[in-house]
């Protein structure tokens, strides 16, 4: 009896060691990947509420905000028995429960006019982008001036361009620069015509 109960005692000890070592491994990890997912998202999260929205920070903040998600997942499932200790506590489910009852009010379209304006927004945005897939011609005829004009106009920002056939896109690549900046430049020239227009009337 004594060689059998021995060898269940050391597979019990061998259970418990495995799972100390997959939960410590877990708890190794986890929290370094969630601090390090929450700064990627707080930075480049704040860097867009300040419209600053250079190099990659956009999609960086969009793709990566994953990795904050399953992160919290891990760190969440490896700390279970903590977590679990402050849903027990008032303080621990109100903090919870308002995150989230923000989040559901967050998504509900309490104000149409908040709609309306995120719909000017995505139009807006929409006809942008077709200016950027323009060439000069194009964009020539929409803000009503002439292609030669709008070289001249860029080449004033050294800005070259080699051919008024080409996209406002193939202009910026050709010259190294971001679309939005040249048909910055581009739109600059519209604003100083319609305010030419209003003076003349």
């Amino acid at each position: 009896m004594k060689p059998v109960t021995s060898q269940l005692h050391q597979r019990e000890i061998l259970l418990k060691f495995t799972e100390t070592m997959k939960t410590g491994s877990l708890k190794t990890w986890a929290t370094p990947f969630a601090t390090g997912a929450f700064t990627i998202s707080a930075v480049t999260g704040l860097l867009m509420f300040f419209h600053i929205e250079i190099g990659m920070v956009e999609p960086v903040h969009k793709w990566l905000s994953w990795l904050l998600v399953g992160s919290i997942l891990v760190h969440i499932l490896s700390n279970w028995k903590q977590f679990t200790v402050y849903l027990s506590q008032n303080a621990g489910r109100g903090v919870i429960g308002a995150a989230i009852a923000v989040t559901i009010l967050s998504l509900l379209p309490l104000f149409g006019q908040n709609k309306k304006e995120h719909g000017k927004e995505h139009q807006g945005k929409i006809a942008l982008q077709a200016l950027e897939s323009s060439s000069l011609e194009t964009v020539a005829l929409v803000v009503k001036t002439t292609p030669q004009q709008l070289v001249e106009k860029l080449e004033k920002s050294g800005i070259t361009v080699k051919d008024k056939s080409l996209t406002v896109k193939e202009i910026a690549k050709i010259n190294g620069k971001i679309d939005k900046a040249v048909l910055g430049v581009l739109l600059e020239q519209t604003r100083g015509s319609a305010s030419k227009e209003i003076d003349n009337d």
